[in-house]
């Protein structure tokens, strides 16, 4: 497989990331980078890129119009990202695109339209979603380790100094916990209910939420309730106002399993590691051994889709999307139509969609 070559909209902390993970990646390569100013692409370039032949554009646009970009990771403000998906997928680019993919299910639904229309891949960027850990959890799940799934919890919150103006606290920037990072609780449990229930992913039939409002309206710290069939729960919390420990735990009738670190296992690569507690047994540990960065997993993922896209019938039904538990699309839309109803229940409307 040759290396596809990715373009970066966007020069942000994640960004960055994104490209720390390439040197550990089978498949990618950077070729150009797009800001909205040349200042911030060629200063960009040059720290985290040196000497690599990278290309720096002065606009999104540019970097679109560039030949040589065969994929791009949309890496903006989650605001932005319905318009420079839909940009990328008209100019013929893959897409992976930054959670939450869009700021409500109009808006992801517009990107997989566009996607579909335009003959790319398109992806949502939960990198957990494509690690080892989270397959081997799907393995546990799917031979009944725990027995009958009963109760899910889920948790990602921080708390970030309040500024009125940033991201995280402004209402224009569809700021708040629940977008931010509660996708990944819901995310995570949507997976194992679905697998629970021999599904790749489950939506929740029923959605009951509370939180606090801060002073700028969007929720500093929220929780939800989520019911799946056959009354299987999942209780999930996001804040950036308030630490949380930032594990799952999955409750059979048999035992439960413990995870330590479920949105961010082994970074850098290595052993990640999670705790199965068996009824009458000791807890055992179980080592899952990383031989990659975590974006690296995702970064690969799209080229193996991009990949399978090129060589699969036009009839086919993953023809342009991932395959579980990477996020399809359907998994994606069902994800973002949980949070708009879990910000539904607590009233929060961003003022973007009050057009």
């Amino acid at each position: 497989m040759s290396r596809l070559q990715w373009g970066i909209i966007g020069t942000g902390e994640i960004a960055r990331t994104f490209v720390e993970a390439i040197p550990s990646c089978r498949t990618a390569r950077i070729v150009s980078v797009g800001s909205r100013a040349q200042r911030s692409a060629d200063a960009f370039v040059a720290a985290q890129t040196p000497g690599q032949n990278v290309r720096a554009h002065g606009s999104y646009d540019a970097l679109l119009a560039d030949p040589d970009v065969q994929a791009v990771y949309v890496s903006t403000p989650h605001p932005q990202h319905e318009e420079w998906a839909i940009k990328a997928a008209k100019a013929r680019k893959h897409v992976l695109c930054e959670k939450p993919i869009g700021l409500n299910a109009r808006q992801a639904a517009a990107m997989i339209d566009a996607a579909r229309d335009n003959g790319v891949f398109l992806m949502e960027a939960f990198m957990y979603r494509c690690h080892p850990q989270t397959a081997r959890i799907v393995e546990l799940i799917r031979s009944n380790a725990i027995g009958q799934v009963r109760l899910i919890q889920a948790a990602f919150g921080f708390c970030a100094p309040f500024n009125p103006d940033s991201r995280l606290f402004c209402n224009a920037l569809a700021g708040g916990g629940i977008l931010d990072v509660g996708c990944y609780p819901v995310s995570f449990s949507r997976l194992i209910a679905g697998v629970a229930l021999g599904r790749d992913f489950a939506d929740p039939i029923e959605v009951k939420g509370a939180a606090h409002l801060g002073q700028t309206g969007i929720d500093e710290y929220a929780t939800a309730v989520l019911r799946f069939e056959g009354d299987i729960l999942a209780t999930v919390a996001s804040a950036v106002r308030l630490e949380q420990d930032n594990t799952a735990r999955i409750f059979g009738t048999e035992g439960h399993i413990f995870v330590p670190k479920p949105w961010v296992p082994a970074r850098e690569g290595g052993t990640a590691e999670i705790i199965l507690h068996h009824k009458g047994e000791s807890p055992q540990t179980i080592a899952i051994e990383a031989e990659r960065h975590l974006y690296a997993y995702e970064i690969d993922m799209v080229a193996d889709g991009v990949e399978r896209f090129r060589t699969a019938a036009k009839g086919d039904p993953m023809r342009g999307q991932a395959t579980s538990p990477a996020m399809t699309w359907d998994d994606t839309l069902g994800n973002i139509r949980t949070l708009d109803a879990w910000r539904a229940s607590i009233g929060l409307l961003y003022d973007a969609e009050r057009a």
